[in-house]
């Protein structure tokens, strides 16, 4: 589980116009609807095709908690795609990106002077094209930490710095221990 991915879905699932499916037999026919093929569909869930056929049928009703899961996880992950494209590249173009976090943040400046790492609760609004840097990242499958570093070097710039108005010397911003993080569009 990726807080970072995960937060960057969360917040781009915030502009769905419609309610992914819910119920397993819905989510399965919807997958099935997508991918064209239950056996497609079965081998990305790693269950049978027969398992997928009663579903789509509306004989089993229930699945078990791990592939209910996976089964969400799926449906989300290809619901509104087009949705998805515009509300990221809104993001990234000119709305920019809110994190919200309650971490350990700290800095470094150049001659020596450092402020302790610290727990703070930060609500900052980061500019378009962290955004972006975030969406492509991400995309591109990145790692937990490259996308933590990125948003670590927006903290910087946007709270940290004001946007160059003040500490322009600062030369690291360390962020660990999330205890909470979320994006908002």
């Amino acid at each position: 589980m990726s807080l970072f991915g995960d937060g960057l879905d969360a917040a781009v699932q915030k502009a769905f116009t419609r309610p992914a499916p819910k119920s397993a037999p819905a989510q399965m026919r919807y997958l099935v609807k997508q991918l064209k093929s239950t056996k497609a569909v079965a081998q990305m869930l790693r269950i049978s095709q027969r398992t997928v056929e009663r579903y789509v049928k509306d004989q089993i009703k229930k699945p078990r908690p791990e592939l209910a899961a996976r089964l969400e996880h799926e449906v989300k992950k290809r619901w509104q795609p087009q949705i998805r494209a515009k509300a990221r590249q809104r993001a990234a173009t000119t709305g920019g990106i809110v994190v919200d976090t309650r971490a350990r943040i700290g800095y470094t400046a150049p001659i020596g002077s450092t402020d302790e790492d610290r727990i703070r609760h930060l609500t900052v609004a980061l500019p378009p094209q962290y955004a972006a840097r975030l969406f492509e990242a991400q995309e591109q499958g990145a790692t937990e930490q490259y996308l933590r570093e990125i948003a670590a070097e927006g903290l910087k710039e946007v709270y940290f710095q004001d946007g160059g108005r003040r500490a322009g010397q600062l030369e690291e911003v360390r962020f660990t221990d999330i205890e909470h993080l979320e994006f908002d569009l």
